[in-house]
Formats: C-alpha cells, structure tokens, sequence
C-alpha cells in the first residue's frame, strides 16, 4: 500500500499546482513576464503545459463555479470468475456483492470519502476495497486495489456444455481468493469540448453534446488461490450417489493462477446533452493485453520482449457508463465502471469481470 501512498500525495500535489497554476493565469493574464520568470524558460514550459488541463470550449463546457463538494454515494461492487478448460468443464465464483455507503467531500479535483460496507457488518471475510480515480479535461486515471477475500460462492458448475450440477449452485466457498491491483491511464483527445469530469466527477457541466477518441496504458497484477480438496468435498455432499470421484477434469484444477497484464487501449467516448442539465454517457475501451505468468516474470528483464509470444496476447475491456443531473449548485446521478480481463493457456483459461455501480446525490457551495 506505500506505492498507493505515495501515487496518491503525487496526484494531490499535481492537483493542487494546477489549481494555482489556473488561479494565477486568471489574474495576470495580462501582465508582461518579468525578468525573473524569463530566467526561468523550464518553470514556465511546465507551467503552460499545466495550464492546458483547464482549458476549455465554453461553448460546449461551462466550467466549476464552487471550490467545495459534499456529497453522499452508495457504492455496489461485482465480481465474476469463470474457469474452463479443454474438454468444456467450467465453474463460475463470485462473491456475495457489496453495498456501502458513506459521505464525500471534494476541494475542487481533489475528493476523499469513507463508506460502511452494510453488507458485512457481521462478519467479516478479508475484503479489501481502495479506488482512485482522477480526471481532468486531457487525462484519466483509475487506480485500484481489490482484495475480495474468502467469502465467494459457486455460481455454476458443469461437467460438460449440457450437464450443469445444480446441486452447487449459490452454495458458500471459502477455498477461494483472489486480488488485482493495477492502475490504467488514458489521454482524452478532444478535450476541449468533451467533458469527463461532466459525467464522472461532476467537477464541470457539458451543454453541448460531443464525444472524443481515447487511448491509453493499462497495468495489472492478477493472483487467484483455489481450494480444489474443499470444492471436491463441497461435490461429494451436494451430489451425493450422481457425483463419481475424479469426474473433474485436472486441467481444470489449477490451484494458483499469478499474472501481470501489461495493456494498450483505444476506444470512444460520447457525451449526450438529451436535455437542459441532464447528461448521459457510455465509453468503450478494448484492450491489447499481454500477460506475463509467474513462471515468466522469473525472466530477466532484457530477455522479455525475446520470449514474446503472441499467444499470451488477449482483448479486454473497460465500459463506463453514467447519467448525471447538475444545475452547476446541486447534483444527483448515477455511474458504473467495469473492466474485464481474459488469461488463457493450451489447457485452461479463465475470465475476470469486476466492476462498480455508484448512486449518489450532493452539492457545491464557496463559489469561487
């Protein structure tokens, strides 16, 4: 968690300079350089490409007119698992969702809040949640850290396409765990006129509908522990006389499944204004990823791009999705974010779905 850390106080700091950098731009627009800011040629190339971030077509975006946000969100996270192998054996795990909620408070693009997870005030299974993201008018950033713990259920398992046990379906496992952290960055291409703080942070408001070509990085590092003696035992009480011993396939029984996924992505993003302060947005981001197992990660460094292998290569994806009322004082909306990832081998293969759905309500007050 330092590397969060530490990612965090440098997204705060940059936030924070660009927000003066915009504050001062604002009062001495027209004032002549002095002969100490023409010393110093690097400071102000930084400082001209620090303002391009709050640069807008005020046609299209009409921009924040507050310095502070409160605001209350509930927060529902998902999680998918599907495992297959060769001969067509699958099994799906997910673990019970989770419902929090909490209160947020911003300092313009700079936002912190805590939410209760009232799904498991009782007890407890492991989990960990953090999410980071940041958006400014050129470029996102969602950086993330799961931890889902052991409290997973079998959604399905079948033998085969058609012989579904359904004797296993919903029934609590805890030999299973698993963890992704990562981060992903995108640059907005036309970002003088498409808005995403409009949908996702409420930070400006769009007026005219228009939509942009995104592209971005992506890094992840997947790890997936599996109890195959528990799910065999779980087999034997649910199926009773039908279940035969050693009726599972052993490609699928995979115990750990490690991974780092190194991605590249492309995709659009549409904002529609389909009324007075109303907004709806969808965006779609495939992915070329490329993953690096365990085994070769043990690899050394400048042997990696020589052991490529276009068979490790496979498409994922990223949809966010969002509608938003926002009369510039007072906001209410509703948005989900899901990212997918797909690992596969010769023998075995598994698929990763998880994602947010937030609804929240709030309000800007200390006009600027």
């Amino acid at each position: 968690m330092g590397k969060i850390r530490l990612f965090c106080l440098v997204m705060a700091l940059l936030c924070t300079y660009m927000v003066q950098a915009q504050k001062t731009d604002s009062l001495s627009e027209n004032k002549p350089r002095t002969g100490r800011e023409l010393r110093l040629p690097v400071l102000n190339t930084l400082y001209e490409f620090v303002k391009e971030f709050s640069r807008v077509d005020t046609n299209y975006i009409e921009p924040q007119h507050y310095n502070f946000t409160f605001m209350l969100q509930n927060t529902n996270t998902y999680e998918i698992y599907h495992l297959k192998n060769k001969s067509g054996q699958e099994v799906v795990f997910s673990p019970r969702p989770a419902y929090k909620i909490g209160p947020y408070f911003g300092w313009r693009w700079i936002f912190l809040g805590y939410t209760i997870d009232f799904g498991h005030l009782k007890n407890g299974d492991g989990r960990q949640d953090f999410n980071l993201s940041f958006y400014s008018n050129q470029i996102g950033v969602d950086l993330f850290y799961r931890m889902s713990g052991n409290g997973y259920r079998i959604n399905r398992f079948s033998l085969s396409p058609e012989s579904e046990l359904r004797g296993v379906r919903n029934v609590p496992f805890d030999g299973f765990e698993s963890s992704v952290k990562g981060f992903n960055i995108y640059y907005i291409f036309n970002h003088r006129k498409f808005s995403y703080p409009a949908a996702y942070s409420q930070s400006t408001v769009q007026r005219r509908s228009c939509g942009s070509p995104i592209a971005g990085i992506g890094y992840t590092k997947h790890k997936l522990n599996i109890d195959w003696q528990k799910f065999d035992d779980i087999l034997q009480e649910r199926s009773s006389d039908a279940y035969v011993a050693g009726l599972v396939d052993t490609t699928l029984q995979v115990s750990n499944v490690n991974y780092t996924d190194y991605s590249i992505s492309g995709g659009y993003a549409y904002n529609w204004v389909f009324a007075y302060n109303w907004l709806f947005d969808i965006s779609l981001q495939a992915a070329l990823g490329y993953k690096r197992s365990t085994a070769d990660s043990k690899i050394d460094d400048w042997r990696f791009f020589r052991s490529f292998d276009f068979k490790n290569v496979s498409l994922d994806g990223i949809l966010r999705t969002g509608v938003v009322w926002n009369n510039t004082k007072w906001f209410a909306g509703a948005n989900a974010i899901f990212h997918t990832y797909s690992y596969r081998k010769s023998q075995f293969s598994t698929n990763n779905i998880f994602g947010n759905f937030n609804v929240y309500v709030g309000f800007n007050f200390g006009k600027r």
